[in-house]
């Protein structure tokens, strides 16, 4: 992938994971990656097409990974996972005490498969709040 199109993403996401809304500045120690929001894998022609992709945080992509959908541990259901392409974040999730709680089924089911309330990153996400660092809306 070419610098100007991962300095595009980057921009575009205010240099914040699309996913759990980790700033840049503010978490220095996760590195940020360019997220293909369908994975290559799942299609016999890709490109790096704006619109197909994300900015996300280390945590989130490693937990990502090629997955589409998860199981909503409410209904038990299938489910497709949050796009930041297609989807509104605040439909989806809300933040309260640096614990990200799913409002949908996608909010769901995304926040358990990336592992966003993992008790180290709702003290960071806590942390941040507290410092005025992590955006709640």
């Amino acid at each position: 992938m070419d610098a100007l199109t991962r300095q595009l993403v980057r921009e575009r996401a205010g240099q914040c994971c699309e996913y759990c809304h980790f700033r840049e500045h503010s978490v220095p120690y996760l590195v940020f990656h360019v997220d293909h929001v369908v994975a290559k894998q799942h299609l016999d022609e890709i490109t790096d097409d704006l619109e197909t992709l994300a900015w996300a945080c280390s945590e989130c992509n490693y937990h990502k990974g090629p997955n589409l959908a998860s199981i909503d541990p409410e209904s038990l259901l299938q489910t497709n996972l949050f796009n930041p392409r297609r989807d509104l974040w605040s439909l989806h999730f809300a933040v309260n005490k640096g614990l990200i709680t799913g409002l949908t089924p996608t909010g769901r089911a995304t926040a358990r498969l990336l592992n966003m309330n993992a008790p180290s990153l709702v003290r960071l996400r806590q942390e941040l709040i507290e410092q005025a660092e992590f955006d709640v809306t």
